[in-house]
């Protein structure tokens, strides 16, 4: 019997009720719709987009919980925090209850990250709506997204279930003084030269060992690198064993290589955490981050201490690309027309994409747009000196092949670091490390019967 993670959570549940959802998304805007849109969320990010672009947002409240639009209509925002999977069980819960849900307190949107969008793709769960049943060609009304972007948001029949305003292809963010103090330049281009491969951003990381810098904070830096480019999905569709990339053995042993050579700070154990925050700050030791659009302005930014302008942006060793938030529309929603609209507006409009980037610092998700961006001064930013970083997400995005998706993503990537990270700080032996992996997955798993390493 076919076992996904997705399929127990959501759709023994929903099998009941979901048939009729499609047939008012006939209805014109107005009078069949709904008084509410409720749209399901973990931060304010995709409301203050909104709000900004949106000609139908009449005003919001001062809390944020509620948006007005134009026609008397009233979105509610209901957040919940990404942090321990809060957020996916509190939507997980309202999807569950939707075919029984009265009108205005159905999951009308929600939205989802790279990480685990595939859970809400899936087209046996069907909480997200095609995007044709809403009436959007995405071949003619989103053809100018990246097409990466498209595939990450369709189920595993090609078929597209959602959109995003964001593309989050990612560069090396680099100390200007320290590029200057061991490389004689802070150039772009020559940084970049320096960073160009593993093997040469391997030599670049003795010369700053020489000089008393470490190249990057901490071996989880690296991952999403070494993530992006598996071949194969962790668990393949219908399947119960989780097949670990040879990729992701490869950050393993690189990142014991670098980490014993003092090319990675020690004392900084993963990400997000206070260590990992402070390695941002001016009195620190570390040269670069690998960063897209969202971690300069989001992490970065909040972080760094000293001047504008002390920072720039390059290529980095290997293309990649770092999150995405994507918009989908719930199956049941009573709201379809202003859904559609919505989707169309936010992620469909180059104008509107565009008016994002420069508020925002947003690369978006317009191949056209971006391209343009990337030669337009209007674009440079006050936190790199002036420097225009879409010169460098520009040509990134155009290469990005997103890795195959599953279901598990999100938990193989976050135990996977896990394990891997005792052994890094010499916790564990690297077989005790596996061990530890295969546990962490089969009690957060129940489902899967194996784990298979890479010979």
């Amino acid at each position: 019997m076919k076992k996904r993670a997705v399929s127990m959570i959501l759709a023994a549940a929903m099998v009941c009720g979901m048939m009729a959802a499609n047939v008012s998304c006939v209805s014109a805007k107005g009078s069949d719709e709904g008084k509410v849109i409720n749209i399901y969320s973990w931060n304010d990010e995709f409301r203050q987009r909104l709000e900004a672009i949106y000609p139908e947002v009449e005003s919001t409240s001062k809390d944020g919980t509620v948006t007005k639009l134009k026609d008397g209509t009233e979105i509610h925002w209901i957040v919940n925090p990404n942090q321990d999977g809060v957020y996916q069980q509190k939507l997980d819960e309202a999807l569950l209850n939707q075919a029984d849900a009265s009108a205005d307190d159905k999951v009308d949107m929600f939205l989802s990250e790279t990480d685990y969008v595939f859970k809400y793709t899936d087209k046996d769960a069907d909480v997200a709506m095609p995007l044709t049943d809403l009436g959007i060609d995405p071949d003619k009304d989103l053809a100018d997204q990246y097409d990466f972007t498209k595939t990450t948001a369709s189920d595993a029949d090609g078929v597209q279930r959602g959109a995003t305003w964001q593309c989050c292809p990612g560069v090396l963010v680099y100390r200007r003084d320290i590029a200057k103090d061991v490389f004689g330049t802070d150039d772009p281009k020559e940084v970049g030269e320096k960073m160009k491969d593993w093997d040469t951003a391997k030599e670049s990381a003795a010369q700053l060992k020489e000089k008393g810098y470490y190249t990057f904070a901490s071996y989880a830096d690296t991952f999403r690198l070494y993530g992006n480019s598996i071949e194969n999905p962790w668990v393949e569709s219908g399947d119960s064993v989780i097949k670990v990339d040879s990729k992701i053995m490869d950050w393993v042993k690189d990142s014991k290589e670098w980490l014993d050579a003092g090319y990675l700070n020690k004392t900084v154990k993963g990400q997000w955490n206070d260590d990992w925050n402070k390695a941002m700050s001016s009195g620190s030791k570390v040269f670069a981050f690998l960063f897209p659009a969202w971690g300069i302005d989001f992490t970065l930014k909040p972080n760094w201490d000293g001047a504008e302008g002390d920072w720039a942006v390059t290529n980095p060793p290997q293309e990649y690309n770092w999150g995405g938030s994507y918009i989908q529309a719930a199956t049941g929603t009573d709201n379809p027309e202003h859904v559609k609209d919505i989707i169309l507006a936010m992620t469909g409009n180059q104008d509107n994409l565009l008016k994002i980037s420069k508020e925002y610092s947003d690369f978006t998700n317009t191949k056209s747009g971006m391209k343009d961006a990337a030669t337009n001064a209007d674009f440079a930013s006050d936190f790199l000196g002036g420097q225009n970083p879409f010169e460098y997400f520009a040509p990134v995005a155009e290469n990005i092949k997103i890795a195959p998706l599953s279901a598990y993503d999100q938990g193989c990537v976050e135990l996977i670091q896990n394990a891997f990270s005792d052994y890094f700080q010499g916790k564990v032996d690297f077989d005790k490390a596996k061990a530890n992996f295969e546990t962490a997955i089969q009690e957060r798993y129940p489902e899967i019967t194996e784990i298979q390493w890479p010979e």
